[in-house]
């Protein structure tokens, strides 16, 4: 490895040595050799330390944080830390396939961006089906956060993008680093924020790089889901949102995490504020209504049925996957909104301590 490695792979982690020692090793198994991979420990872990120490190559580092500061904070300081232009990130539970960094490098290479984020597809992986995200790219002339939030149908999944999908130059990642002590949206606000820069924009390689782990038999916190915080962040972002991607992120992403509360009072207010400063849909209302009346669980055993049948869609709604990269220009109307899935509470999330949590401080 030269003094200078030309990406730097961030991996933040806490109490969970046997999932990232799956995602440093497909890491560590990527065509692009010449790489150093940051494990973020987020607070004392002699577990995953003694587990990351059998690994014996010099291309992992470790960083270890005295005290947890959850995944934004290890994230951020684990970009500090790195040493090459670009910075990947990757989940302590996700994994990479082997051409990752290849694509996105020769993406970014490609492209006349002047400060790129390169993103690609994903293969959703959850213990009833597998399907490709997101199912098509965005067609021309379409709002980014309106084409990674508004639903054309009733399951999420046409626009998408996920932390360990995400490449970045590694200055823009200093520039506009992780809010810390924001639990869910995390890349969501993170890519809304940078793409309010004049000079960076999303590139999206069309193949999937990336597999995404949904074991939902792992510890949930649906139940108890912070949905008020989550509306006071989104009311702050809102200048970055249309109106139609506002309505859809408090029908769908805001109303999952408050749904378990069966409070009509709640159900009202939400309803409420899609309608006064949103632009709600019919897809909208479908949506909203069947999160508050159908169960979580069916909910997700439909969606997947659904759209383990489907194959990705090209940016017209084609049937094969785009074959090129899609570029979206940080002049758009509403820059980009990031991970929406259409129940956010039907995404995993591990024990409260691990910074990759799905629904806590990752996703």
């Amino acid at each position: 490895m030269s003094s200078t490695p030309e990406v730097s792979v961030v991996i933040p982690t806490f109490a969970r040595p046997d999932l990232v020692t799956r995602a440093v090793s497909s890491a560590l198994a990527q065509t692009v050799t010449d790489i150093e991979v940051i494990v973020v420990v987020d607070g004392p872990d002699p577990a995953t330390r003694d587990a990351l120490g059998e690994i014996g190559d010099p291309r992992l580092r470790l960083v270890e944080l005295a005290r947890k500061g959850g995944a934004p904070n290890a994230r951020n300081m684990g970009v500090l830390a790195a040493r090459a232009p670009w910075t990947a990130l990757l989940d302590d539970d996700d994994e990479w396939l082997p051409e990752k960094l290849a694509v996105q490098l020769e993406t970014a290479r490609a492209s006349t961006v002047p400060t790129p984020v390169i993103a690609s597809r994903l293969i959703n992986k959850t213990p009833r089906a597998e399907f490709v995200m997101p199912r098509r790219l965005p067609m021309a002339g379409e709002p980014v956060c309106e084409y990674l939030t508004v639903r054309r149908g009733l399951f999420h999944g046409d626009g998408f993008i996920q932390t360990s999908t995400i490449m970045a130059p590694t200055s823009l990642l200093r520039r506009v680093p992780f809010t810390v002590g924001l639990r869910r949206q995390q890349e969501l606000d993170w890519t809304l924020r940078a793409l309010d820069h004049d000079d960076v924009d999303l590139v999206i390689a069309a193949e999937p790089l990336v597999l995404w782990h949904q074991d939902e038999d792992r510890p949930r916190i649906s139940l108890n889901s912070p949905w008020e915080a989550q509306l006071e962040w989104l009311r702050g972002i809102r200048p970055l949102l249309t109106p139609k991607a506002y309505a859809a992120i408090v029908m769908s992403i805001i109303s999952s995490m408050a749904a378990p509360t069966r409070s009509f009072r709640v159900f009202r207010m939400l309803l409420a504020e899609a309608r006064g400063h949103g632009r709600p849909s019919a897809i909208d209302y479908l949506t909203f209504l069947q999160i508050w009346l159908i169960p979580p669980q069916l909910r997700h055993t439909l969606r997947d049925r659904i759209l383990s049948r489907r194959r990705p869609a090209g940016p017209a709604g084609d049937t094969e996957p785009h074959t090129t990269e899609q570029t979206f220009g940080a002049a758009e109307p509403a820059a980009l909104s990031s991970v929406v899935a259409s129940d956010e509470a039907a995404l995993p999330a591990s024990p409260a301590p691990s910074p990759t949590s799905r629904n806590d401080v990752h996703a």
